[in-house]
């Protein structure tokens, strides 16, 4: 188990995770042949889009050897489009490797994955690639980890030269240099320069000092001036690297072959083994008590499946064993869904390659043929020890385009693809809009729903004509309101009664919504309060404006009343849901509209064209700083207003800038805007 490494290469769109994936594999042996981007001959980036688009898409799972260690490698896009892939990605990784751009430093979706990383608490060390483009600057990017990502970052490496001139690295831990020369070889290990002798002083000093700062033994021998050996340099590091106090910081340029094998060197010395992992926590669902496993092979089983994806050999459900053995042609207990399911086959993957294997022990990720109604976030385990895992979370999509099939053959296949793409995508929903009577597809921006699309047309030969893009708003009520809900029906015989009392309040933004039942006594009878619920959620699916889903409210149950004879389930969610929609019209409604934050990445000279168009688009800049003749800005802007933006921002800048956008918040619609996307709907 302490010779297994789980980590993943996450980072902002461009930096280069694939580029060193790719080297990995090389320097490893798992492949003979470099891949690269440009070229599209890579082994992770294997869908047509991803070739066609050089970008990585989907998240590939691959494993390897180095030094005698099993590194299990995920590789993850870096686009906020993809942003699940991350996430689900970091849920079950025991450690990552950021990798920077030496020129651009921290990006924006930099920002978001360590946020991500930050949340499910996964050890980092970071690299700082592409250190041979003009303008690199490795101490700038080190500083800015300091600063935006508020982290630790600890240099255990100096580059030598920079730009054209980078030629390796000096290993301030071991205090030799790394010289590389221009082919795909292990650095050439050399005494380190004269001339460097003094800088490189300086950086092991400060390397000494943030490393005894997290070891009360080290500090001491610091402290006394006694000589800290490497074996105790190295253990505290690490120790400190797993509790995510520091930050081990690399350099190198993965396009011409430079810093990788020092990079899989401090994975191994640096990252957690399943071993280091503190002992996973879970709830069991037949008591809600908090349980503990840990990670060996004789516990019991407790694994996660955080990725499914439609193959056309079968269902692929991707899953990381967290205690206990998983084996070939097995029974498993499915404790999200109380349904027991068959371990056909078990493979370990390399990119879309299958390695069939007979089992998969604690602290392994592979995936499962045969599971037929597990999904993303559940957990699989032994029926006489069920417990649930954390799942994932995801964010919700804020776009939607109508999807129609071009013919009546494409009908039944539209639907099925969908279906499959729905399942191995969380954060893709399909909805039928009975007022339209059109399919709606939603996702998290226009280059996601183009990808989903190009795949149904590719992977599932299903034509389809799409609507334009269409943004997800929703609504909120602005008022406490108290509102009555009375269903009556007789029609001779056996009749229908309901009635409920029920209070609506609005809640803070992202406060989700809320049902609680506050009646004491039995005025409305305890079997009748989930069919109220029921009848309020379906209810609040469609608001009173426009008919957008309803955030951000609180529905308490406060009265009612019932007949001993007529009342029924049925009558109640009627009744529940007749009061919601009584309450929603009665609570001064609102519409809301997803903002996303906007970097946009400028020469000086188009700095007034950009931030006036910005404005236009009723932004709201929050921030512009200087680098050289670049500036970068950040705004606040409604996604209803970015479409097309990518073609807007090359026209006002001749091409010369680029822009990045993610998902912020929602936040109440002006009046004249509203009114028109109420005309609209």
């Amino acid at each position: 188990m302490e010779r297994v490494r789980n980590i993943g290469f996450i980072a902002h769109i461009d930096a280069g995770k694939t580029t060193v994936t790719e080297r990995v594999l090389f320097f490893t042996g798992r492949t003979h042949k470099i891949g690269n981007v440009d070229d599209g001959n890579t082994v992770m980036d294997w869908m047509p889009q991803e070739k066609e688009r050089g970008i990585t898409i989907s998240a590939a799972a691959t494993a390897c050897e180095w030094n005698g260690y099993d590194v299990n490698i995920i590789d993850t896009p870096g686009h906020v489009d993809f942003t699940a892939e991350v996430e689900r990605s970091l849920r079950v990784l025991d450690g990552g490797v950021v990798i920077f751009d030496a020129v651009s430093g921290v990006q924006p979706q930099t920002e978001t994955v360590w946020r991500q990383a930050n949340k499910y608490g996964v050890p980092r060390i970071a690299f700082v690639n592409k250190m041979d483009r003009s303008g690199a600057d490795f101490n700038h990017t080190v500083d800015m980890i300091t600063h935006r990502l508020e982290a630790r970052p600890v240099p255990i490496q100096m580059p030598i030269g920079a730009e054209d001139e980078f030629r390796g690295a000096i290993d301030l831990i071991e205090e030799v240099a790394q010289i590389y020369g221009e082919e795909a070889t292990a650095p050439e290990i050399m005494p380190i320069p004269a001339e460097l002798l003094d800088q490189v002083a300086q950086c092991r000093d400060y390397l000494f000092e943030k490393v005894a700062e997290t070891d009360d033994a080290l500090m001491e021998k610091y402290l006394e001036g006694k000589t800290i050996s490497k074996e105790e340099l190295k253990a505290a590091l690490r120790k400190a690297t797993i509790s995510n106090t520091l930050v081990p910081v690399l350099c190198g340029t993965a396009l011409k072959h430079k810093g990788i094998q020092p990079m899989l060197d401090a994975v191994i010395d640096y990252l957690p083994s399943p071993d280091d992992i503190p002992n996973i926590e879970a709830i069991d669902p037949r008591n809600g008590e908090t349980v503990t496993r840990a990670t060996q092979p004789d516990e019991s089983l407790a694994a996660l499946a955080f990725k499914v994806a439609a193959d056309p050999y079968g269902r692929l459900v991707f899953i990381r064993v967290y205690s206990g053995t998983l084996k070939s042609g097995s029974y498993v207990y499915n404790a999200s869904k109380e349904t027991d399911e068959r371990i056909a086959r078990l493979v370990l993957m390399h990119a879309n390659h299958r390695e069939e294997v007979q089992e998969l022990v604690a602290g392994q990720i592979g995936a499962v043929v045969g599971l037929k109604n597990t999904f993303t976030g559940e957990t699989i385990c032994d029926s006489d020890s069920p417990i649930i895992l954390e799942p994932p979370s995801f964010p919700e999509p804020v776009i939607s385009v109508s999807v129609e099939p071009k013919t009546q053959a494409d009908q039944e296949r539209l639907e099925d693809s969908l279906r499959k793409l729905a399942e191995e995508d969380p954060t893709f929903v399909v909805r039928y809009d009975e007022e339209s009577a059109q399919t709606i597809i939603s996702g998290m921006g226009e280059l996601h729903l183009d990808v989903l699309v190009d795949r149904m047309k590719r992977e599932f030969n299903v034509q389809a004509q799409v609507g334009r893009p269409r943004v997800s708003y929703r609504e909120a009520i602005t008022e406490h309101v108290r509102v009555e809900g009375r269903f009556v029906r007789q029609t001779g015989g056996h009749g229908q009664f309901g009635h409920v009392w029920l209070e609506l309040e609005p809640l803070e933004s992202g406060g989700g919504l809320v049902f609680e039942n506050k009646i004491v006594g039995g005025a409305v009878p305890r079997e009748y309060i989930n069919p109220v619920k029921a009848g309020v959620m379906e209810a609040l699916d469609n608001g009173a404006m426009a008919g957008y889903p309803v955030v951000d409210v609180k529905v308490s149950l406060v009265d009612g009343s019932f007949h001993p004879v007529d009342s029924s389930e049925i009558a109640f969610k009627i009744a529940g849901s007749m009061a919601v929609k009584e309450g929603l019209r009665k609570a001064k409604p609102v519409l809301m509209e997803p903002y996303i934050e906007v970097e946009v990445v400028t020469p000086g000279e188009f700095l007034g064209e950009v931030l006036g168009d910005l404005s236009g688009k009723r932004g709201r800049v929050q921030n512009i700083e200087g680098e050289g003749d670049l500036q970068t800005i950040k705004a606040l802007v409604p996604l209803a207003e970015m479409f097309g933006y990518a073609t807007t921002v090359r026209s006002l800048s001749q091409g010369r800038a680029s822009h990045s956008m993610e998902f912020h918040h929602y936040e109440e619609v002006p009046d004249n805007v509203a009114q028109q996307v109420i005309v609209n709907v």
